[in-house]
């Protein structure tokens, strides 16, 4: 009847032949004779039949969607509106996995932790994955492919490197050329790997100039808050304190508060910089410096890593993107 779908039983019965073989047919399995399959092909685009994807996906044992999933609390990975580094991830992803022909499904920065048991994906991209990271550890129980966007500090899984020592040097630098002294660095308390690197990374670059390390821990759970009651603690104990590099956004955006009510100009007395050129970096008054990290780059490497291992198409576990770039703003220029 017009207007209604054709079914694979019409295709059969209009080549003549069983509904398996037109299935065999035209998903290129099982044993039909190359006339058969093309007469079967023909007479299912004169009829306009097209085959069920969920059908195909259910027989095959795949879903053809991949999951992301943040391990940073919402207060820093989600930022004004949540248009953070999350959902820039995200946008490029979405794009990246389209195009192999697989959805992506978001699980976003929640404050419980979420039901990744019902989670029905082929594989996950996990964003900044910590040490001991829960979220990994629940994936990796169920046996689901993972690539870490940046590297994993604690397992040894698929990842794509976003070069969080060269980023710390970028900006450490960039201070010290700016007229920075005594320059504090302010990380998450947890253990990911744009901590650790950077930590590492300051502690060689103030060793190298004889000058005292200040590393001061922030809980990502209290995002832009959290920031600010480090920064005060930094100004109590370090008051000659003139440059302040935070790993977070949300804290660099904290410190700035902290300053001001400090009566602490910024740049004139101290010089903010931060990791993140997103939204917060932008919007901040005044707008902060930060790094060009190639997220979006950086997340298409990450889906194209993870859908060539669920085909096996390579057994490589890393991928980069180009070198990350400064992008000086007024938070750091004197």
């Amino acid at each position: 009847m017009e207007g209604t779908r054709p079914t694979i039983a019409d295709v059969a019965r209009a080549a003549g032949v069983s509904r398996t073989t037109v299935s065999h047919a035209l998903n290129g399995v099982g044993k039909v004779d190359p006339r058969t399959r093309e007469r079967v092909a023909q007479v299912a685009a004169e009829l306009g039949y097209r085959p069920s994807l969920r059908a195909q996906r259910l027989r095959r044992g795949e879903s053809r969607t991949i999951g992301l999933v943040s391990s940073m609390p919402v207060a820093v990975a989600g930022g004004p509106s949540r248009l953070g580094f999350f959902m820039e991830a995200a946008a490029a992803a979405a794009e990246t996995a389209l195009l192999h022909g697989f959805a992506l499904v978001l699980v976003p920065p929640v404050e419980a932790d979420p039901p990744l048991n019902t989670l029905d994906v082929d594989g996950v991209i996990v964003v900044e994955p910590g040490e001991a990271d829960v979220t990994t550890n629940q994936l990796r129980a169920r046996g689901l492919p993972i690539v870490a966007l940046g590297r994993h500090p604690g397992v040894d899984v698929p990842h794509v490197d976003l070069h969080a020592a060269a980023v710390g040097r970028l900006l450490l630098d960039h201070l010290r050329e700016q007229g920075a002294e005594r320059i504090a660095l302010m990380i998450g308390s947890g253990r990911r790997h744009s901590y650790v690197d950077v930590e590492q990374t300051y502690r060689d670059f103030t060793a190298e100039r004889g000058i005292r390390p200040l590393v001061v821990t922030a809980d990502e759970s209290g995002g832009e808050d959290a920031g600010y009651k480090s920064c005060l603690e930094v100004l109590e104990q370090e008051p000659d304190v003139d440059a302040i590099c935070a790993m977070v956004d949300a804290f660099a955006v904290g410190a700035v508060r902290a300053l001001t009510d400090r009566g602490r100009r910024v740049p004139d007395d101290v010089l903010v910089a931060t990791r993140y050129d997103g939204l917060r970096a932008r919007t901040c008054d005044p707008p902060l410096t930060a790094v060009d990290l190639h997220l979006g780059d950086a997340a298409a490497q990450a889906v194209e890593l993870l859908i060539a291992g669920l085909r096996s198409d390579t057994e490589k576990t890393e991928a980069a993107v180009p070198a990350p770039v400064l992008v000086p703003r007024r938070s750091s220029l004197r």
